[in-house]
């Protein structure tokens, strides 16, 4: 549909409506804050302190119906985060991994595992915005797939360090399921982490450690 008006005695073509809708997409720049949670955890382990994280990227979107408020994303971006619990991690002199909770009679002053994930989201989308509309609800749900280019251990008491940053039974490949709803630019959003952060090498007491990560907190979508 398109229409036009006259303006100063001369016929003004106004903007193709049609054709505006047919390329209308939401690619949109992200920005999410989080707070983090250690689920499946060893017995006696517990976190302490804030725990958080921050997320940004960008997703392509890509219509699948003749309305275009159903699409895929597709993106990329990058995560920080960071876990304070107490949970040891270690190294004897042969270079063995050390896995302990630190019990309540120790005096330390830190402890906590930090983490850098190149993240790929990939998500179903639905939205009830229009070419012309900017202020909508949405619900986007899907898969998240990372990698850990760097991460860090570090334990710290009085006259003491310990940082571990090659902890051979840590899995760098991250997956986790995504949901986030809103309307506007604020959206609550939530990831739970499918894989554990060790392999089966990694065990306290002979039981294997295979903690994960509940995120919760509010994401930015920005046109």
């Amino acid at each position: 549909m398109s229409f036009s008006v006259l303006a100063q005695d001369s016929l003004v073509q106004v903007i193709d409506t049609a054709e505006v809708y047919k390329k209308y997409r939401e690619d949109q720049f992200y920005l999410g804050v989080t707070f983090n949670l250690l689920t499946n955890k060893p017995k006696e382990m517990e976190q302490n302190g804030f725990s958080g994280g921050i997320h940004f990227g960008f997703i392509r979107d890509m219509p699948i119906n003749k309305q275009r408020n159903l699409s895929i994303g597709i993106g990329g971006g990058l995560s920080m985060n960071t876990y304070n619990q107490n949970l040891f991690v270690g190294e004897t002199t042969s270079e063995e991994s050390i896995f302990d909770i630190i019990d309540s009679s120790t005096d330390y002053d830190k402890n906590w595992l930090s983490t850098y994930i190149v993240e790929a989201p990939i998500q179903l989308r639905w939205r009830t915005s229009t070419a012309t509309n900017y202020k909508f609800w949405r619900i986007y749900t899907g898969l998240q797939l990372g990698y850990v280019y760097a991460y860090k251990f570090h334990f710290e008491e009085t006259g003491n360090q310990v940082t571990q940053t090659d902890v051979p039974e840590f899995n760098k490949y991250r997956m986790g399921l995504t949901f986030s709803f809103g309307y506007d630019t604020f959206n609550f959003y939530f990831y739970y982490n499918l894989n554990p952060f060790f392999n089966g090498d990694a065990q306290i007491n002979d039981s294997p450690i295979e903690i994960n990560s509940l995120k919760l907190g509010l994401m930015f979508y920005i046109l």
